[in-house]
């Protein structure tokens, strides 16, 4: 059946809602499999190839079973058609099946309610300021395409593109009303599908070798902190994560079973400092260690972590204090210090026979001593070590002699234990580099480190780090200088030209104000915003007499001023009209298509009693329209009032 010609497409609408579908799918293109991106541009070129050669569009015989695959495909990949990568794609590949079958202009309505919808999906992968702006770019875009489609070809691209920037521009007052105003909850509106964090990476709660290396190389910000006072030393800042007890001959872990409450006496101020924590999808604060005073949802677990019950899946801010200078656990459990002396059993002989040399002759403080000797002299601080055997611990001390901090941890560890020594790996970040412009310390995931506790008598817990002996630069400057050239450390870390630090510094520094005025903007923000304009109560019935009141000023602020920009109508014209509408009263109608001689010249003919009147305002009317003299605009309103 063919379409009616009321609602056949424009065949130059068309590209428009090529370039509408572009923009709204394209940045998908980054987190979908390569084959779903190459099929659908594979589609969108067909589409456009079609239109350019005046082709004919491919019957349902073709379209159905391109959904079909599509469909089958999208649930190989993903094993569902549902949460936030199978969904995203499903959308992506029916915006460009869409553009196969554009016929008419309801077609193109779905193509359009498409893009708007697409531009929502684009916060589930990111909420940066680049996201931000290609998106009010796109739905600039798609606001374009829909006012070409209604209104026909006569307006110019550019004037379209003018009228869709100034209903956006019209829309931003309510925009940041609805923003500032609208009650907010914690978290986002509706649930995330329980994919929407399965990309987020940061530290793991298992360590083995090589695990912290590979997460060196990601640059990504971990978290953002603001000391309420000075900075403190750069080695004095390490971030405390999982600690792990447990250990196979390969891996660490934590120790899942209850243990006692930590018992930490302060021996230094507790210094105030703000942390904003990316999403890392684990239930671990990475507080400063020793964390003092956390927030209610977080506690401390034996091992001195910060915990709370739900993994963190978003941004959030904290207020915590920490001790730099402490006493842990100087009466620790004996189960925890027999967990903490455990090893498999017949595993790295080698190590066990150095530990048992040095337990002979050695206190436990000797023992450390020996061990950090050993890795001071003959070892080298590297993020390409050799793998390692069954036995790997022995083949990193007595071979191969290169690692990361994870390998010194481990080896430290073990060597700890085989002499007596209760040890154990505490894994988290170090260090961070501090931004001069926001006052902020940013700690990357290539600020991963893993470090060792070794419990001593009337001393408790106390910090051992062993990549400290191999590379102190590691600790006093950071990863950036500790490893030599040709380290695969990311681009950011081996730039070091002092313009394109700062240039790094202001962008970083832009984020972090995005993140905290922007996305950050929490109830509690809300609350502290809204009482400075003097509104105590927050509740929803407060928010919405607020909202309702604020837009309906901003409402009649648009209207006056519509009405005050609206041009006025030419008074010789508005004379005309009520000319217009006297004869209407007399039941003569006029006809859009009939000049004023015209229907001067029919009035005469079917109102005889008219004819002499009207013809004196129609020769009024023509001699002041194009007179324009307010002496012929006078003679109109006397013929007028004649005709009555």
């Amino acid at each position: 059946m063919s379409t009616p010609a009321r609602e056949a497409l424009d065949r130059h609408a068309t590209p428009w809602l090529f370039a509408t579908a572009l923009a709204t799918t394209a940045p998908h293109f980054i987190h979908q499999p390569v084959w779903l991106s190459a099929v659908a541009s594979a589609l969108l070129l067909w589409a456009f190839w079609l239109w350019w050669k005046d082709q004919r569009l491919p019957g349902r015989w073709i379209l159905i079973p391109l959904v079909g695959a599509g469909s089958a495909g999208i649930l190989l990949e993903f094993h569902t058609l549902f949460g936030r990568d199978a969904g995203v794609a499903m959308l992506v590949m029916f915006m460009t099946m869409k553009l196969l079958e554009l016929k008419s202009r309801r077609d193109a309505m779905v193509v359009v309610t498409l893009g708007y919808f697409l531009l929502l999906t684009h916060y589930l992968f990111s909420q940066s300021i680049p996201t931000g702006l290609w998106l009010l770019a796109a739905m600039w875009l798609v606001t374009a395409t829909l006012i070409r489609l209604h209104g026909g070809p006569a307006s110019s691209p550019r004037d379209t593109l003018r009228y869709a920037g100034v209903l956006s521009l019209q829309a931003v007052p309510f925009m940041l009303v609805l923003f500032l105003l609208f009650p907010r909850i914690s978290g986002p509106l509706w649930g995330l599908p329980t994919d929407a964090h399965a990309g987020k990476t940061g530290l793991s709660d298992t360590m083995s070798p090589g695990s912290i290396a590979e997460l060196v190389q990601n640059a990504d910000i971990a978290f953002r902190v603001r000391f309420d006072g000075p900075l403190p030393p750069r080695q004095k800042l390490y971030w405390r994560g999982p600690v792990m007890e447990q250990f196979d001959g390969a891996t660490w872990q934590p120790h899942k079973g209850r243990s006692p409450s930590p018992q930490l006496e302060s021996l230094s101020p507790p210094i105030g400092y703000e942390t904003t924590l990316e999403a890392h999808n684990q239930r671990w604060l990475l507080a400063l260690d020793a964390p003092r005073d956390l927030p209610a949802e977080f506690s401390q677990n034996a091992t001195l972590t910060a915990v709370t019950q739900n993994p963190i899946n978003e941004r959030q801010r904290f207020q915590l204090s920490a001790s730099l200078e402490y006493r842990f656990n100087a009466n620790e459990d004996p189960l925890v210090l027999q967990r903490n002396l455990a090893l498999p059993a017949g595993s790295n002989p080698q190590t066990r026979a150095l530990a048992e040399q040095w337990r002979s002759t050695n206190t436990a403080e000797g023992v450390i001593d020996k061990a950090l000797a050993l890795f001071a002299a003959e070892f080298t601080y590297t993020l390409q070590p050799p793998l390692l055997g069954r036995h790997s611990v022995d083949d990193f001390l007595f071979r191969s002699k290169r690692g990361f901090c994870e390998h010194y941890a481990a080896a430290f560890v073990v060597l700890m234990r085989a002499a007596g020594v209760p040890a154990r790996v505490v894994g988290g970040y170090q260090g961070g580099e501090f931004n001069p412009l926001d006052q902020y310390l940013v700690v990357r995931q290539s600020d991963a480190h893993a470090w060792t506790e070794v419990w001593i008598k009337q001393k408790g817990w106390v910090r051992i780090d062993p990549t400290a002996a191999v590379s102190p630069s590691r600790i006093e400057t950071g990863i950036a200088n500790a490893l030599a050239f040709g380290e695969p450390l990311p681009l950011l870390l081996q730039v070091r030209s002092e313009w394109v630090r700062a240039l790094r510094y202001r962008w970083e520094a832009i984020n972090n104000a995005w993140n905290q005025g922007v996305l950050g903007y929490n109830p509690q923000r809300q609350r502290e915003f809204l009482s400075r304009l003097g509104l105590s109560e927050t509740d929803w019935r407060s928010l919405a007499i607020a909202l309702g009141s604020t837009c309906g000023l901003l409402v009649a602020g648009l209207m006056g001023w519509a009405l005050y920009k609206h041009p006025e109508r030419d008074p010789v014209v508005r004379l005309w009209h009520k000319a217009l509408r006297h004869l209407a009263r007399r039941k003569v109608d006029y006809l859009p298509w009939e000049t004023p001689l015209d229907l001067a010249r029919r009035v005469r003919k079917q109102h005889p009693e008219l004819a002499e009147p009207f013809q004196r305002v129609v020769d009024a009317y023509l001699v002041a329209r194009y007179g324009n003299t307010d002496q012929h605009l006078n003679t109109l309103r006397d013929a007028i009032a004649q005709l009555r």
